[in-house]
């Protein structure tokens, strides 16, 4: 029964809430169903590699044996992947975890699994059949449950985007800790979050949007917002010194039954320097070296360049063809150079294949009715001044392929902020600096996240991410994000 005193906001709350709670655990059990299922299916694959196809290893005829006889072995094998699985965290639905942290999970538990099962038959059964079918079985296994974790995925992310299973939230506070959950929320959409916007009682933050994050006022209208708006959960980023507002906030969303995250501000401390453990559930806050020091700066200026190489030398026959489809589509140079601002703000001549009429720096001005980005840059998806070939390039990235020499000559990374120019610097904010702190890079955060369609604050937020957590785990994971991206073609205009 609920209270009588229980406000329509918190019944639907509750409502979806309860919805929630049935929708993990039919999540769960259908993860838990398909994996029964696939890892048999799986296991039935690797006897039709073995026996069937005899890949690898030839078998006499004499040693041919039915499946059945391995059914006993498969079952037991599904159990320990079960638990091995459960284990590692794969049936928890944790919202940030990504696909490639599931793989990761799934190769870990499947290793393991099979690495067991092989000792188990060798103890009890020294002259097992074939013990190369559990080799077969682990790739097989690790393919298939890695392509049923991404349409999980897949799934979440069509549901979240239709706002199903998502956790509506208010942001307390648009400082240097507020943003950083911004760009948080940015970078891993998949932590299943719809910010309805911030308030902070400072005039100028609590009225101006970052990105997608809508200015909603003042901390006064907190309560307000929370009745009108349903608001499943308030994040306050203030602060300590505001200690008595925080209390206040949380005593009201008690009040309204309304979950409270509060984010440590430790004295402006950088949220991607602090590390977090526990000692017998006592949380312990300390700090972490920056994770680019030497090493790693020298190891990712490595990777640089052997990629650069690697692509280079792939698309160099593309990249002549390339040349003279320019040369032939228009008068002008074949590549276009322009004066961009790199690390720590020293200027550099970025290359591209010209993708414009030569005029067209000039014929900017009168143009600026037309662009269509916010803040300092400035886009238009159906510009007048490129040239047909140049429109193709621009769709399929194929401009950016002389950008490899400037990876080269150390003013560009691979993957960081996209290069900005120097009147867009001139008119930054001072949070939109934090960006020029690592090198610009040809693809990013801001590339696969939607590219020339994100707002300006909202490609910066995620540029801030990247310095703040930069990682080769990171890295890696936005290079395989940028082939669909760059196939696809999203925001590229």
């Amino acid at each position: 029964m609920k209270e009588d005193n229980a406000t329509p906001a918190s019944i639907q709350r509750e409502s979806r809430f309860l919805a929630h709670v049935r929708r993990r655990w039919l999540l769960t059990a259908a993860l838990a169903l398909s994996d029964i299922l696939l890892i048999n299916v799986a296991f039935v694959l690797a006897y039709w590699v073995r026996y069937g196809l005899q890949f690898l290893w030839a078998i006499d005829p004499a040693y041919m044996v039915p499946y059945t006889v391995f059914i006993p072995f498969a079952l037991v094998l599904t159990t320990l992947l079960l638990l091995l699985y459960r284990r590692d965290g794969l049936y928890q639905l944790r919202q940030n975890v990504s696909w490639f942290d599931e793989v990761i999970a799934i190769i870990n538990g499947t290793s393991t699994g099979i690495v067991l099962m092989v000792v188990l038959v060798f103890i009890s059964r020294p002259s097992f059949y074939s013990r190369l079918i559990f080799f077969y079985a682990f790739f097989i296994i690790v393919v298939l449950l890695s392509l049923s974790r991404l349409v999980k995925a897949l799934v979440l992310r069509s549901m979240r985007r239709k706002g199903i299973g998502v956790a509506r939230a208010i942001i307390v506070g648009a400082g240097e800790v507020g943003r950083a959950v911004m760009r948080t929320i940015v970078a891993q959409p998949e932590l299943g979050y719809q910010i309805l916007g911030f308030v902070d009682d400072d005039p100028e933050k609590g009225t101006t949007d970052i990105g997608r994050f809508k200015a909603l006022g003042s901390l006064d209208r907190l309560y307000v917002l929370i009745q009108d708006r349903a608001v499943d959960e308030v994040i306050i980023t203030l602060p300590w010194q505001y200690y008595r507002k925080i209390l206040a906030i949380i005593g009201q969303c008690q009040r309204e039954k309304v979950r409270v995250r509060i984010v440590p501000d430790l004295f402006q401390m950088t949220l991607g320097q602090m590390s977090v453990t526990t000692i017998a559930g006592i949380p312990l806050i300390g700090t972490k070296p920056a994770s680019a020091g030497g090493f790693s700066r020298l190891a990712k200026r490595g990777v640089d360049i052997l990629l650069s190489l690697l692509i280079l030398g792939l698309v160099s026959p593309l990249m002549i063809l390339t040349a003279i489809a320019v040369k032939l589509d228009s008068e002008g140079p074949i590549l276009y150079r322009q004066q961009r601002v790199g690390k720590g703000g020293r200027l550099f001549q970025l290359f591209k294949f010209r993708s414009m009429a030569v005029d067209a720096d000039s014929r900017r001005g009168e143009l600026c009715d037309l662009n269509e980005a916010d803040g300092p840059v400035f886009k238009i998806r159906d510009d007048p001044r490129c040239t047909p070939v140049g429109r193709i390039l621009r769709r399929f990235s194929l401009d950016e392929f002389p950008q490899f020499i400037n990876v080269l000559k150390g003013d560009m990374s691979v993957i960081g902020p996209r290069p900005a120019l120097p009147e867009e610097v001139e008119q930054y904010k001072p949070w939109h600096r934090r960006r020029l702190e690592v090198a610009p890079g040809i693809t990013g955060l801001w590339q696969v996240s939607g590219r020339s369609d994100l707002p300006f604050d909202e490609m910066v937020l995620l540029d801030v991410y990247y310095a703040e957590q930069w990682s080769p785990d990171l890295d890696f994971k936005i290079l395989m994000r940028t082939i669909p991206a760059v196939v696809f073609g999203g925001g590229a205009y």
